[in-house]
């Protein structure tokens, strides 16, 4: 099984659902990787993007690493399966690549390794998650398929009636049956963040249903105030309080910030999350991880992540991947891991489950498609599709 082809394109995303919210310049890379396997009279094909958050990787992605797999071959070949290994697909990527100098270049090659899973799932006709449990480098003994603890993602701030629109996405989420949200805080005064808390917090049933994330927004006077103003709340969890990079800062807050801390959505290896477990202060017992798996090289990448916070004593479980997609909620599935961020209207086409699928009291199960099951959003599966006529 051969990659014969590799197609991307650079696409838009809002992280807001009404069209008439300005977008805010964000885009990510969808990727199209073409097999000569043939099923149902059909070549075999992957698809991926790249998460959201970080932008497109379409240069890297053109010029350095899909190159790499197509010069690759049948050396990408399991000759187990004869079906692509992403495992092989993985290295022949990251050959010649010196350590350090993560972040864009994770995010690329993390893009592409979405599109090999699915395209080595679907080569055998299983979902993913399923797929993920019968590999031999993955499988956790144990862990099945679903259905799987998710939380919506969204909350963030609106151009205008702010509190009234983000009272009734907080309802839209509880009304689809999720028990758990998260919101933005951090690039408002303290006290509208407050009203804004404890108005999201009363429509999700409690403050211990919300989680809070300030996207690195606090220097260090701010999150000194922010953490006496939060600390009797009983928040889920308090996400990301400042630059990422800042170790001492981080841990100063988690110090004094007693209830649950979430942080690592902008560590991108497995050196980067060892650092953040040395160096920021978090606790296994209490705190959470959100390394994004397509922004951390993919999964043979996350997979080491993963064993690494398990050796200095952290709980798989611990980790509740950033992304909001149908890749991730496999992957928790399939590794036994927290459970999934859902966006449910934000970063479309991109973000949510397959259509018509609903959540019953916070849990879901991965689709069973085969691979990935994008195919089962027709608007994303058509953005693909186009993706395959007109860039190919």
């Amino acid at each position: 099984m051969k990659i014969t082809a590799i197609h991307e394109r650079t696409v838009p995303i809002s992280r807001y659902a009404d069209p008439d919210i300005p977008p805010g310049g964000l885009d990510t890379s969808a990727v199209c990787v073409v097999t000569d396997k043939i099923v149902d009279g059909e070549p075999v094909v992957g698809f991926g993007f790249s998460s959201i958050g970080r932008f497109g990787q379409g240069g890297l992605i053109r010029d350095r690493f899909a190159p790499r797999l197509l010069a690759a071959g049948g050396e990408l070949t399991d000759p187990a399966t004869g079906i692509l290994d992403p495992f092989r697909a993985w290295r022949a990527m990251m050959i010649a690549e010196k350590p350090g100098g993560h972040g864009e270049r994770s995010v690329a090659v993390g893009t592409l390794d979405m599109a090999v899973w699915d395209a080595a799932a679907k080569a055998q006709g299983l979902s993913l998650a399923r797929f993920l449990q019968d590999h031999p480098g993955v499988a956790t003994p144990g862990v099945g398929d679903g259905p799987v603890p998710v939380y919506a993602g969204g909350g963030y701030y609106f151009p205008d009636e702010d509190l009234d629109r983000l009272t009734a996405e907080m309802a839209g989420f509880a009304a689809d049956g999720h028990t758990r949200a998260k919101i933005k805080v951090g690039a408002a005064l303290l006290a509208e963040d407050m009203r804004r808390t404890e108005a999201a917090a009363e429509t999700m049933g409690g403050t211990a249903n919300l989680a809070v994330d300030a996207i690195y927004g606090y220097d260090r006077p701010a999150l000194t105030k922010a953490a006496r103003a939060f600390q009797d709340f009983g928040l889920w969890w308090f996400e990301d309080p400042c630059d990422p990079l800042d170790y001492p800062l981080m841990a100063e807050f988690t110090a004094s910030y007693g209830p649950p801390v979430a942080g690592g959505e902008a560590t991108f290896s497995m050196a980067d999350l060892k650092n953040l477990l040395r160096y920021a202060g978090l606790r296994p017992e209490t705190d959470i991880l959100l390394c994004d798996i397509a922004h951390c090289y993919g999964l043979p990448e996350y997979l080491r992540m993963i064993g690494a916070a398990e050796a200095a004593g952290w709980d798989r479980r611990a980790f509740w991947p950033h992304g909001g997609h149908l890749f991730t909620l496999h992957c928790v599935a399939a590794l036994g891991l927290g459970g999934a961020e859902i966006n449910p209207h934000n970063f479309q086409p991109f973000g949510g489950l397959i259509d018509g699928q609903r959540i019953e009291g916070g849990l879901v199960s991965p689709p069973d498609l085969p691979g990935v099951g994008f195919e089962g959003r027709a608007v994303l599966i058509d953005l693909f599709r186009d993706i395959l006529r007109n860039e190919g």
